[in-house]
């Protein structure tokens, strides 16, 4: 009969193989510092924007016109987007609340 040979297992600590930056490091345990970002209404279009940067949906910032929203539209969607715009000016001149979304637009969405 042949001699059984029995070999002890010891459990060993993983030990990493290379040192890891303090930059790495830092990179992986980014997720845990990320904050929301502070967002304020748009007071032409009331929609939310970083503050100190001009809209990107009606193209204002401290109540002048600084980016033309229309210049890259379509004729179709430059009449649109002119149309939402008259609206909400004048809901806002007869202190009305701003007209929600048609229906039409959020079948789209779904």
């Amino acid at each position: 009969m042949a001699d059984v040979v029995y070999i002890e297992i010891v459990s060993i600590m993983a030990l990493p193989k290379w040192r890891h930056t303090k930059s790495r490091r830092n990179k992986r345990r980014m997720h845990l510092f990320i904050k929301e970002p502070a967002l304020v209404v748009c007071p032409k279009c009331a929609k939310p924007v970083l503050p100190h940067i001009a809209c990107r949906a009606c193209g204002y910032y401290k109540g002048e016109e600084v980016i033309d929203v229309l210049k890259k539209l379509t004729k179709k969607e430059r009449k649109q987007k002119e149309k939402e715009i008259a609206a909400k000016e004048a809901a806002s001149k007869r202190g009305e609340p701003r007209p929600e979304k048609s229906g039409r637009d959020q079948e789209k969405k779904a």
